[in-house]
């Protein structure tokens, strides 16, 4: 199966997840997935909350590529690299705190989550099944 995978290269600055939430939302629509397609909005979620972790928790530069399967009930996965080698570490936020509840978002919303090392550093995966979306319009 044909893949087009697409990155973008994303700095330490937390104004860099509005930037790469803009970049992947053009991109979305680039590859045939509709603004107005609930895939969309899920996919900007998770890329954004992905995104948060690398840059806000790691301190360091990370890279976000999104590949699309040429199949198009195949899901579209999002993959996050940066330079820590700690791994992610899911929290349980308390009602009043404002953050550490990415990774709990990233596994309600994701079909398939996970990371691995990856060079000096990780990556940080997830995926969404196209073809389970469209089946629940329907």
């Amino acid at each position: 199966m044909q893949m087009l995978q697409m990155q973008l290269e994303v700095g330490v600055d937390p104004a860099e997840v509005g930037r790469a939430r803009r970049w992947a939302r053009s991109r979305l629509v680039g590859s045939g997935i509709g603004a107005d397609e609930p895939v969309a909005e899920t996919l900007l979620l998770l890329i954004s909350e992905l995104v948060t972790n690398a840059v806000v928790h790691t301190g360091c530069p990370a890279v976000l590529r999104m590949l699309f399967p040429s199949a198009p009930a195949a899901p579209v996965r999002v993959e996050v690299a940066d330079t820590s080698v700690l791994p992610p570490s899911p929290r349980h936020a308390d009602r009043d705190e404002t953050g550490g509840r990415g990774l709990e978002l990233v596994d309600g919303l994701a079909d398939r989550w996970g990371w691995h090392p990856e060079g000096a550093g990780k990556q940080i995966w997830c995926e969404v099944d196209r073809g389970a979306a469209a089946a629940i319009l329907t």
